[in-house]
This record gives structure tokens, sequence and C-alpha cells, in this order.
């Protein structure tokens, strides 16, 4: 090895032992952000609810907001002028990163060009995370984190409720071996490009109990430098949320005995999507002011996200803040799907739509109405009115002016949205805003929306 790539691998290691989540001597100095633009997850955990609004909790799965690359970009611009100890750059959801990849990978792709001195990290479950390794390393990725809570998948199988691969959704227990697959091969891949690893395993009593030694031995095989045994945190409105939080006593014994295999992470506090500044910092009330002005439409239109009219300042998408609230006259949402897993279909091409009634744990599906008709214009959609009767919202990919004018005079709301139906309907019984869904600059030419 030659002195300028000594000197190179010296500077490498320098910056990488200032990551705070990775060194814990790191934390008391400098700081990390996430950037929370990934909202969209290709698993359930049943230790795991995604809160898109919630500025009361601090834990993973939650953020105040879900931002665009170009909100995103404009905020941590905005942090960087009011901090001088920003180290690192993160994506950690509120979904999974790499379920998201168009928006993480243009996201951290802006991020290295406008300020190449910060390290840049993602937090993935795994599942969809290979197909992106050389994009990673190219991009400049220095670290990631992989949650692994299981080596054997028969144990594996318990955490999960469901996942999506190749776009079809499977219960959980019937593909814990192919995730365990997926992981494995990230791990190995992350680790040869030169990408440090860090493994989350989450200690779950009566679930992963005496697996955790396993865990350390087999991903510090597969090529992982560090393990973050991260004690189960009880949540509400999750299959885990009534087992007890394991013991700070049990966990320090776990811990080492993993810590024969793997250096341990025992400072985590487990961060939120948005979260920023030093580790354990309670800045909720800077971080939020920052997030509030990036996504005022006026921000966004001098950052120059293409969400927003850059002449008003107002959203190109149908609605900055779609709100969809059945009401007891109304309690039910229509959605135009093709597979039954996903919003992905065009009012003018559904000839079913499919009835829920929202629900936070699992929304039920109540009805499936035949809307095909041979007419056109106002008199089908009309038709279709008179099915939704019952309906507060129907929820689809596309839709003209016309029937989204005609729908809104008859109570009806219409959401031009895409990803998971079940997202959907679980931030519709939450009440909460589903903008995070929205599809940006929608344009409808076709004569049968037009009317």
């Amino acid at each position: 090895m030659d002195a300028g790539n000594t000197h190179a691998e010296v500077e490498r290691n320098n910056r990488l032992s200032e990551h705070p989540c990775f060194n814990q001597e790191a934390r008391h100095s400098f700081a990390r952000i996430h950037l929370p633009v990934a909202p969209r997850c290709n698993m359930q955990c049943n230790y795991c609810n995604r809160k898109y609004s919630c500025v009361n909790e601090s834990r993973p799965g939650v953020t105040s907001s879900v931002l665009t690359p170009g909100q995103a970009i404009d905020y941590l611009r905005r942090y960087v002028e009011k901090v001088n100890n920003l180290r690192v750059v993160g994506i950690a959801g509120p979904g999974d990163p790499m379920a998201c990849a168009s928006e993480t990978l243009e996201t951290l792709r802006m991020v290295r060009a406008e300020f190449p001195q910060l390290m840049l990290c993602i937090a993935s479950n795994g599942l969809n995370l290979a197909p992106y390794v050389d994009d990673l390393a190219a991009i400049g990725l220095s670290h990631v984190t992989v949650t692994v809570n299981a080596v054997d998948p028969k144990i594996g199988a318990r955490f999960y409720d469901w996942m999506i691969i190749d776009g079809r959704r499977y219960p959980g227990f019937a593909v814990a071996a192919e995730l365990w697959k997926r992981q494995q091969h990230s791990i190995r891949a992350l680790a040869a490009a030169g990408v440090t690893v860090k493994v989350n395993a989450i200690y779950t009593p009566g679930i992963n109990d005496g697996h955790m030694e396993e865990i350390a031995k087999t991903v510090s095989v597969l090529g992982a430098s560090i393990l973050n045994i991260m004690p189960l945190l009880p949540t509400a409105g999750t299959a885990f949320a009534e087992i007890p939080e394991p013991d700070r006593k049990t966990l320090q014994q776990i811990r080492k005995r993993a810590e024969a295999y793997l250096p341990q992470m025992s400072h985590c506090s487990r961060c939120r999507a948005d979260a920023a500044g030093l580790i354990g910092e309670d800045n909720a009330q800077k971080t939020q002011e920052l997030l509030n002005i990036v996504t005022h439409p006026k921000a966004s239109a001098v950052s120059g996200n293409a969400a927003f009219d850059p002449e008003t300042g107002l959203p190109r998408t149908l609605s900055a803040q779609l709100k969809v609230v059945p009401t007891q006259e109304r309690p039910y949402v229509a959605v135009a799907s093709k597979d039954g897993l996903f919003v992905n279909q065009h009012l003018g091409e559904a000839s079913v739509l499919r009835i829920y009634r929202p629900q936070e744990q699992r929304s039920t599906l109540v009805d499936l109405r035949n809307v095909r008709n041979e007419s056109s214009g106002a008199t089908r959609w009309l038709s279709i009115v008179e099915k939704l009767k019952d309906c507060s919202a129907i929820l689809v990919s596309g839709a003209g002016a016309m029937p989204r004018k005609l729908f809104a005079h008859h109570g009806i709301t219409v959401g031009i949205v895409e990803g998971l139906i079940d997202e959907a309907l679980e931030a519709t019984a939450r009440g909460g805003d589903l903008a995070f869904m929205c599809k940006s600059e929608f344009r409808c030419g076709t004569s049968s929306c037009a009317g």
C-alpha cells in the first residue's frame, strides 16, 4: 500500500470514528440528523406502529412530517446553518428506506453532492437492500444498520405479520426464511463493498430468548462490525404490546455474552425517524420549527421541490393536507386496486371497488362493488356516487377533474394516492393526514375522465 492510500485509509477511519451511533465516545461530541423521506414499508413487524404525525413519542417509526427529497435537502441546509458539529445524515424511515428506494437514493445523492463532508447511513430491515448495495456504495454511503431479530427462520417467523416480496404480500411465517436469506446476502455484500454494518436485534422475552449469542456469532461471520441488542419497547396497537420490556440487568448479561463475538452498542436511544442533534438530546422544538418551515408550500417552492408550483407556492398534489375522516353516516372508504394490496388503479379503469371499514389494527374489507357501466361522462360518475353513499372517500391512483368535483359535491373525497392500502387505512383510522401518499403533479387528459 502506498503512502497516499495509507493516508486515505487513516482519514477514513478517523471520520468513521465520529459516527455517534457506531462509536460511544462520539455521541457526546457529534450530531446526526435523520431525514424522514421513506414512509412506506415492505413488512409489518409485530412490535412496530408507524406514526407519521406524532410529536410526543420518541421511538423508531415516528415522525412529525414526511419530506420529499427536495424538502429534505432544504431542511438539511437550514439545520447545517444552526449547528457546527453535524457529522452524519441518515435515513431511518418512518418506513423502510429500501421500500422507498427512489426517494432514498435521490436524497442521498443530493446530500452527497451538496455536503460531501458528511457521512451517509441508512437503517433497513434488509428485505429489499441487496439490489441497491452497489448504488449505495457508489454514492459513498459509509454505514448501514440491518435489523436481524433471528437467524433461525422458525424464530424469525414469530416477529412478522406480513412481508411484500416482488410485489406480492405473504404471511410473515411463510417467508421468514426468505427474509433471512436476503439479510445474509445484504450484510455480505455491504461488508465486501467496504460499508460498515451494524446489526440491530430486538430482544423480545418469550420470542428470541437465548438466541442473541447465535445472532452475534452468525452476523460477525457475515461481516457485521457491531451489534446493538435493543430491548423490546411494548407499543400500543401492536401484536407485542403486552410483552413486558426486558429489565436492564438481564439486558446487560445478554450483551456481555454476545460481546464474545461482536462489540456491543449500549447507548442506543431508539431514535425517531426525524431525530436530530446529539443522541439523547431533546431537540424536538428546534427540529419541529425547521420541519414546519420546509413543509410550508412557499418554502418548498423556493427550495425547488417539484411537488409545488414555483409561481404560486401552492401544492401540485391534489391535496397538500389530504384528510379522510369517516363519519357515522359514511363509515367506509372505497379503494381502486388491481391486486387488493396497493392503491394502484385509475378511477376510469376500475370495474370493481373494494369497500373497507378503516381500523388501526387491521381494516376490514366489507364489500366488493361492481361499478362497470357502459355509459360515460357525468352519467357514469353519478352511477358510482349512488353506489358509494356510505363512503366518505375513494382512494385511486388517478382521476379527472370532472369526477373529483362531482364526487366532492356529493360528500365523497377523492384521494389521488399511491402505496399500500393498509397504510392508507391505518392513517385514516388514526385521523391522520394522507398527504405522505399523495401523488405529485398528477395530470389527467383522457376524455373519459375529463368528461
